[in-house]
């Protein structure tokens, strides 16, 4: 009888060959880094980096004793910043996949096979995990707030709407990129804030790049992390300001460095 390991191996080795990296931005992690990290399929991934961006609680201690590589920030630059480090990480290391995994247990790191193998086999260069994939029902059945499910359709409807897109949910926060992609997409001159994801859709989509999506849980707990009303508000504001800063771009009318390669 196989073992599971073996079982995981064999089916990467169905696909192109590609160095896999998982990039952990945390904050605040320390309650739920051990079982995210331990939930990732054993066989699938090359490296584990994470990056603590400055937290107050004990994420860094808990790390150090996990088989992963750490980088800590000596003070605190926001969401977006933290990817940016992620991302540096990955591609000096060679990465030709990089998965953004939340340390917060709010996605399922098992979902990593589906997320890199279209990246592999040259389909996508950008792939989500969808929440809303199977329907506003099922969103809330794993706890997401309703108010947060209305404002996510509804700027997913926007988005789409600009880019051109049938995506069924543009506000996850778990996706997988290709090499290709972070190379060419500016992401350093992207927001330090939670506006950087919006900000990556939407250049990676306008320079031609494909998108994909695979359905996820929702899953929401009392340690997960999950952003206020206010800051969502803002985060709203911002992406639909995105949206028009690449319509203007488009039109000539304000070029952007955000949106050329």
């Amino acid at each position: 009888m196989t073992t599971l390991t073996e079982q995981a191996d064999a089916a990467r080795a169905d696909l192109p060959p590609g160095k896999i990296v998982v990039v952990m931005p945390a904050y605040n992690a320390g309650k739920t880094l051990e079982r995210t990290y331990g939930a990732i399929p054993a066989g699938w991934v090359d490296d584990v980096i994470l990056v603590d961006d400055k937290s107050p609680d004990d994420t860094i201690e808990v790390a150090r004793t996990l088989p992963l590589q750490v980088i800590w920030h000596p003070h605190n630059v926001g969401y977006g910043g933290n990817q940016k480090t992620c991302y540096l990480w990955a591609l000096q290391h060679d990465a030709d996949v990089v998965v953004m995994l939340h340390p917060d247990g709010q996605y399922e790191p098992t979902l990593i096979p589906k997320l890199v193998a279209p990246i592999l086999r040259g389909e996508a260069d950008l792939v989500l995990g969808s929440r809303l994939a199977h329907g506003p029902r099922a969103a809330l059945k794993g706890k997401m707030p309703l108010w947060k499910l209305i404002a996510n359709r509804c700027l997913t409807v926007v988005e789409n709407g600009i880019l051109g897109t049938h995506m069924t949910e543009m506000h996850s926060g778990y996706r997988a990129y290709s090499r290709e992609l972070l190379v060419n997409v500016p992401f350093l001159r992207n927001s330090l804030d939670f506006s950087f994801d919006s900000e990556m859709l939407m250049q990676a989509s306008h320079m031609g790049y494909r998108l994909a999506e695979v359905p996820t849980r929702t899953i929401y707990f009392d340690d997960a992390s999950s952003v206020a009303l206010k800051p969502s508000i803002v985060y709203g504001c911002k992406t639909l300001l995105v949206g028009a800063r690449l319509m203007l771009h488009r039109s000539g009318i304000l070029r952007s460095r955000k949106f050329e390669p």
